[in-house]
C-alpha cells in the first residue's frame, strides 16, 4: 500500500503532520507537494494525487485543502477515483465500508491535528465490505463509464 499526498497553502500544516504522523506509522508515502504555505491551486494537487492513486488499487490517497471540498470535486472528476471528504470517524468508516473510497480529503482549516489523524488511521484500516454495497459501487463505475464515451 501506497499513500500518496496532497495540500494546497491552505492544508499545507496539516498535510505535515499527517505525514509524520503516516510515517511514524511505517507507511510508504510518496508527497506530491505542495511544499510550503505559498498559494497554489487545489485543482493541480488534487488532480496529480487522484491521478497516481488510479494507477494502483492498492493505492490511497489523502489530499489538504481549506475545506476538503474543492479537492474531493476535483480528485472525482479523474475516472476510478472515488474521494470523500470526512470530518469525523463515522463518515471516514463509511466512505471505506459502503463506497470503496480510495481518496480521504480533509480541511485544513476546519480540522485540529489529532482529529484528522484519528481520521486518516480510521480511513486506512477499514475496508470496503461489499455484498449490497458492491452494487452501488458498480452503478457508479457505471455511470463514470457512461460520461466517458
Amino acid at each position: 500500500m501506497k499513500i500518496i499526498l496532497g495540500s494546497d497553502h491552505a492544508g499545507f500544516e496539516l498535510k505535515e503532520a499527517i505525514k509524520k504522523y503516516l510515517n511514524d506509522l511505517n507507511y510508504k508515502i510518496v508527497d506530491y507537494g505542495t511544499y510550503s504555505a505559498e498559494p497554489v491551486d487545489y485543482p493541480d494537487i488534487a488532480f496529480l494525487v487522484a491521478s497516481e492513486v488510479i494507477k494502483d488499487s492498492q493505492n490511497f490517497g489523502i489530499i489538504v485543502d481549506g475545506v476538503g471540498v474543492g479537492s474531493a470535486i476535483c480528485a472525482n472528476k479523474v475516472p476510478g477515483s472515488r474521494a470523500a471528504n470526512c470530518f469525523d470517524l463515522f463518515s471516514a468508516r463509511g466512505s471505506r465500508e459502503h463506497n470503496d473510497a480510495n481518496i480521504l480529503t480533509l480541511g485544513g482549516r476546519v480540522l485540529g491535528i489529532g482529529l484528522a489523524c484519528e481520521i486518516v488511521k480510521t480511513f486506512l484500516e477499514s475496508s470496503f465490505l461489499g455484498e449490497r454495497h458492491l452494487r452501488r459501487v458498480n452503478k457508479l463505475i457505471q455511470l463514470e463509464r457512461k460520461f466517458l464515451k
